[in-house]
C-alpha cells in the first residue's frame, strides 16, 4: 500500500501542511517538529514526489552514483566514465534528448552515508543507481542494503554494481561488473615469487572491505601454492596449526589501514620493523603502493636494488612514479561506462547479471629479483 503525505502527518500528529513545509524546506518549522516529521517519513519510508513534471512518471531524470571517495583517482575515473554515458545525448524519448541528470554521492566510506544516499534516492524517483567500488562485509548493512535496493528496483529505479561483487540477495540488481581482485592479486604475488622473493610483505585495506580480502586471498592463494604460507621452522609463528590454517607468520606480514598514502607509509614502516628481512611489499593500491616507496626510502633503501614495491589499480600516476610502479591494471573507464550504459539501459545485461572483469598484470621497474638471486645468466648483488 503507497504511504501518502496524510500518512506521515497522522504519525508525526501534525497537519499536511506541515509535512510539505518540512520536506520542502521552504518554511521555518520548529526544530523538534521537523526531528517528528523526518522519524515518520523514515518509519513508513514515504516516498517524496518529485517536480511536478516528473509525477506522471514512474521514475524521474535522475541517476545517482555512489562513491567512496570522489578524490581517489579509483572512483574518479568509473564515475566520471558512468556519466559519459548518462548525461550524454539520448535516443530522443526524453523532455531533453533522453538524457539524465547524474549526482555523485561521496559515501566517505560510511556504510551510514551510503544507505542514507539511496534512501534520498529513493524519495527523488531516480532512474537508476550506480553503487562503485567494494561493498562493507556486515551481515547487518548487507540485509539493509538488499531491502533498500529492493524498494528502490520495485519503483522502477535500475540498480548497477560496478566494481564490486553482488550482495547474497542480489535479486534487484540489472548487473553486478565485479573485478577480479582475487586473480589479479595472486598473479601479482606470483610475479614477485618467480623473481626469488620469499618474504613479502603485505600492506592490506580495511579488513571489513570486500576488496581487501579478495585481494589479500589472491596473494595468499600464491603463497600457499608456492608453499610460502607457513613461518620459517621453529619461527615464532610456526606450529601444528600454521601451514594448516594458511596463515602461518602471513599475519605479522599483512599490516592493515586505509586506502591512502599515509597509511601504505606507515604501514610499510612496521612491516620493516617486524620483519627486516622482507624483499618485496605488495600494496593495497597504487596510492598505498607510494606511501610504501616513500617509506622505504626514507630509510634509506633502494627501489627495487634494495626492495620491491607493487600496486594495484594501474591508476594515471603509476607510470609516471620512480621507478614506474609494477601493478594490476583494472580497465576502470571502460567499467564506468559500460555501468553507465547497464544504468541507462542502452545495453543488455550479462548473463545471470553478474560479469568478471579480468585484472591485467602491469609488470614494471619498482620490482626486481632479491639480491643473490641468480636470473639466467646474470646474478643480482
Amino acid at each position: 500500500m503507497t504511504v501518502t503525505l496524510a500518512d506521515v502527518a497522522a504519525r508525526a500528529r501534525v497537519s499536511p501542511a506541515t509535512v510539505s513545509r518540512v520536506l520542502n524546506g521552504n518554511y521555518p518549522v520548529a526544530a523538534s517538529t521537523r526531528e517528528r516529521v523526518l522519524r515518520a517519513v523514515d518509519d513508513l519510508d514515504y516516498v517524496l514526489n518529485g517536480p511536478a513534471s516528473s509525477l506522471a512518471a514512474a521514475t524521474s531524470d535522475l541517476v545517482g552514483i555512489l562513491v567512496n571517495d570522489i578524490a581517489d583517482p579509483f572512483f574518479g575515473i568509473m564515475a566520471g566514465a558512468a556519466q559519459t554515458q548518462i548525461g550524454g545525448p539520448g535516443d530522443g524519448s526524453g523532455r531533453a534528448g533522453g538524457e539524465k541528470l547524474a549526482v555523485i554521492c561521496n559515501t566517505g566510506g560510511s556504510p551510514e552515508r551510503e544507505l542514507t544516499y539511496l534512501t534520498l534516492l529513493q524519495r527523488q524517483r531516480a532512474a537508476a543507481v550506480v553503487l562503485t567500488g567494494g561493498a562493507v562485509e556486515n551481515p547487518a548493512h548487507q540485509a539493509a542494503m538488499s531491502a533498500k535496493l529492493a524498494k528502490l528496483a520495485d519503483a522502477g529505479t535500475r540498480i548497477v554494481f560496478c566494481g564490486r561483487p553482488p550482495l547474497p540477495e542480489g535479486d534487484a540488481l540489472v548487473a553486478a561488473l565485479a573485478f577480479d581482485n582475487r586473480g589479479g592479486g595472486r598473479r601479482l604475488t606470483e610475479h614477485l615469487i618467480s623473481l626469488g622473493h620469499r618474504r613479502i610483505g603485505y600492506v592490506a585495506g580495511p579488513p571489513e572491505r570486500t576488496t581487501t580480502r579478495h585481494r589479500l586471498e589472491g596473494h595468499r592463494e600464491a603463497l600457499r601454492a608456492a608453499g610460502l604460507d607457513a613461518a620459517p621452522d621453529g619461527g615464532p609463528d610456526s606450529g601444528p596449526d600454521s601451514a594448516a590454517t594458511g596463515s602461518g607468520d602471513q599475519d605479522r606480514l599483512t599490516v592493515h589501514g586505509p586506502y591512502d598514502r599515509r597509511s601504505g607509509y606507515e604501514a610499510t614502516l612496521e612491516l620493516l620493523r617486524r620483519a627486516p628481512d622482507v624483499t618485496a611489499i605488495v600494496a593495497a593500491n597504487d596510492t598505498v603502493a607510494l606511501g610504501a616507496c616513500a617509506a622505504v626510502r626514507d630509510q634509506g633503501m633502494r627501489i627495487p636494488q634494495d626492495i620491491s614495491v607493487a600496486g594495484f589499480d594501474d591508476l594515471p600516476f603509476s607510470v609516471d612514479a620512480v621507478p614506474a610502479l609494477t601493478t594490476v591494471r583494472l580497465p576502470l573507464f571502460e567499467a564506468g561506462a559500460r555501468a553507465g550504459r547497464l544504468a541507462m539501459g542502452k545495453e543488455n545485461p550479462p548473463p545471470g547479471g553478474i560479469a568478471t572483469i579480468a585484472a591485467e598484470l602491469m609488470i614494471r621497474g619498482s620490482t626486481a629479483a632479491p639480491r643473490g638471486v641468480r636470473l639466467g645468466r646474470r646474478s643480482l648483488r
